[in-house]
């Protein structure tokens, strides 16, 4: 339950936003969340609140102490969630509820990556300016543990407002800044941002595509 604590912390400060909106967004009273941070009380999250707290981060419900995804006849459950992410000026994130799981291979899923099947969930990519790299339908599978302290050369998930868009990330010397880039040259780049400024969502790890 530690975990869950110290997880929800970092989400809230990587999110830029106080315990006690996040209190107001689940209806509670204002010292609730850090409450339950600080002092442990109460000593775990209601499943609705839960539910409320997971859509609202993007993660799934096994990070904030849900039920583990399922693992049968050696398949990992990954949710696909109800949610594209831009490749182009922005979608918005009105839902980020699973709406279906897809099942990877655990001896497959180990050798990609390391992470935790609760930090793994399934987007779909809305839009062109990651071609020729990721295509409009695509569904990328994303790492949310791959950030923060982590972050380094590759496509990223990120959230801007309520906007999810789709991005190649860069660090520059010094570690301190990014370059924001799109693979379709038509597509603006940005250089010289802060990468504290910045919400990353999660690294993208692999991508499935109709043929």
């Amino acid at each position: 339950m530690e975990n869950v604590r110290e997880e929800l912390d970092r989400l809230i400060r990587q999110r830029n936003v106080g315990y006690s909106a996040i209190s107001r967004l689940l209806n509670r009273n204002p010292a609730y969340i850090q409450q339950f941070i600080k002092r442990g009380s109460p000593r775990k999250l209601d499943d609705e609140d839960r539910r409320i707290l997971a859509r609202f981060f993007g993660v799934d419900e096994q990070v904030l102490g849900g039920p583990a995804l399922p693992i049968r006849d050696g398949l990992v459950e990954v949710p696909i969630l109800n949610v594209d992410a831009s490749a182009g000026f922005g979608a918005i994130a009105e839902s980020e509820a699973a709406h279906t799981r897809f099942g990877f291979d655990e001896r497959w899923l180990g050798k990609l990556t390391r992470a935790k099947s609760a930090s793994l969930s399934i987007i779909h990519v809305h839009g062109e300016s990651m071609e020729p790299t990721l295509r409009d339908g695509d569904e990328v599978l994303v790492d949310a543990s791959d950030q923060g302290s982590r972050l380094r050369d590759g496509i990223y998930v990120l959230r801007a407002d309520d906007a999810l868009v789709v991005k190649r990330v860069t660090i520059q010397p010094g570690g301190r800044q990014i370059t924001i880039s799109s693979d379709n040259s038509a597509y603006p780049t940005w250089t010289d941002v802060d990468r504290s400024t910045i919400h990353v969502v999660g690294r993208v790890i692999w991508f499935g595509r109709s043929v």
